[in-house]
């Protein structure tokens, strides 16, 4: 695609523009699908005529990721290069800034403006809850946070008084486990007044490409994310809980699959032993072009979810998931208990069993091109990032009913 296509137009009535800091993750983590998921909120948010900045913030610990070295350490140097490539090309390189606590330093084009962006701000979205609130940001009157980690995010508010502490500074709390607070779902309650939501996807960033139904079934995964959580004598587990039963399904379905893992500790060697193709995150993830055209270039998505999150129900879905629909590429992914608020069956499959699994297979590949159209119609329907994003910033400016 020409760069051109990623610049964005300002669609939006003028007088209904706010000034809205959007705290993320991409300087620390340069990686393709982490820089989506921050991507799809900018750049709707700007679309939809918002003056939007993207502010990101070092913390105290070593948490710079750089690919090149391979190293998390505090040198922010890889990822500011990175953010400001990214940033530029999508046409909103004068609208960040980054914090490093380490050497007391602003870096990026809003640097020196950074008190007065703050203090002009009406609206802080602060997307996964992993920078600090600085004092410059607790001004903004309203302040979001948006969870997409949920049944975790509760169970670290309910065991650790510190998350409780930082969750508590925001005026709104949106979750993307969209069965959150309903007798759906089973997350433990950490008595903050959460609202469900939807990862938006930007549409026009990930346009539908024709795919003949051959190439393989994949996703992009950690086996383990962080360690198994337990609450009131449950435990929650992640996808290599989730995967187990389902290790044998290249053997099952005649069917190409290829897992992108990330983790020191996957366990590659049986994976390839069970028929799965194993692809390098870092070859394929260090860039958000190349992550794309991945999923572009693939039949469809097979993936499990957390095992904590299937396990209560959560109604969570994921943003990659999401990219894949609007690809054009159907989905056969496991029950999280978001079929209460999405329509499957066409697109979209579910499962919660090997034998689901594999009928949701054949069933796609009986009628691959109908899927690839559902799909699509699914994205535009229910993802559309400028459908979700102006219910998101109603609800927050509004407070909690």
């Amino acid at each position: 695609m020409q760069e051109a296509l990623f610049k964005l137009k300002n669609t939006g009535r003028k007088s209904d523009r706010l000034r809205i800091i959007m705290l993320g993750y991409m300087v620390r983590g340069p990686l393709g699908g982490m820089t989506w998921a921050n991507l799809h909120y900018l750049m709707g948010l700007h679309s939809l005529g918002h003056q939007v900045y993207f502010l990101e913030d070092s913390d105290s610990y070593a948490s710079c990721y750089d690919p090149e070295r391979n190293v998390m350490d505090i040198d922010p140097s890889y990822g500011l290069k990175y953010a400001g490539a990214v940033l530029e090309r999508v046409g909103l390189g004068d609208r960040w800034a980054y914090y490093d606590e380490h050497t007391s330093q602003w870096f990026g084009p809003c640097a020196e403006r950074i008190d007065h962006i703050c203090a002009q701000a009406d609206l802080l979205l602060n997307r996964a809850g992993v920078n600090p609130l600085r004092p410059w940001l607790a001004q903004i009157p309203v302040r979001a946070l948006i969870d997409v980690d949920p049944v975790f995010t509760q169970i670290r508010h309910l065991k650790y008084a510190a998350s409780m502490t930082y969750a508590r500074q925001h005026t709104a709390f949106f979750s993307l486990a969209e069965n959150i607070g309903s007798s759906r779902s089973t997350i433990p309650d950490d008595g903050l007044p959460w609202q469900p939501t939807r990862h938006p996807i930007f549409l026009d960033a990930w346009p539908v490409t024709p795919s003949a139904g051959k190439g393989s079934w994949t996703t992009v995964m950690q086996w383990k994310s962080y360690p198994a959580e337990s609450y009131g004598g449950v435990s929650y587990g992640m996808k290599s809980e989730s995967l187990t039963p389902y290790l044998n399904i290249p053997e099952h379905s005649g069917e190409t699959f290829e897992l992108v893992i990330a983790g020191a500790n996957s366990p590659r060697r049986m994976l390839t032993e069970r028929g799965w193709l194993i692809k390098s995150s870092r070859e394929m993830s260090g860039d958000p072009w190349v992550y794309r055209r991945y999923i572009q270039g693939s039949k469809g998505e097979f993936s499990v979810a957390k095992q904590g999150y299937v396990t209560t129900r959560s109604g969570w879905f994921s943003e990659r998931t999401a990219a894949y629909l609007a690809s054009g590429r159907p989905v056969v992914t496991q029950e999280a208990g978001f079929s209460d608020v999405l329509p499957v069956g066409a697109g979209l499959l579910a499962f919660t069993s090997l034998d689901e699994a594999l009928a949701a297979l054949a069933e796609v590949q009986a009628h691959y091109a109908r899927h690839c159209r559902a799909a699509r119609a699914l994205a535009q329907e229910y993802f559309d990032a400028r459908k979700i994003l102006p219910g998101l910033i109603e609800k927050a400016m509004q407070g909690i009913e």
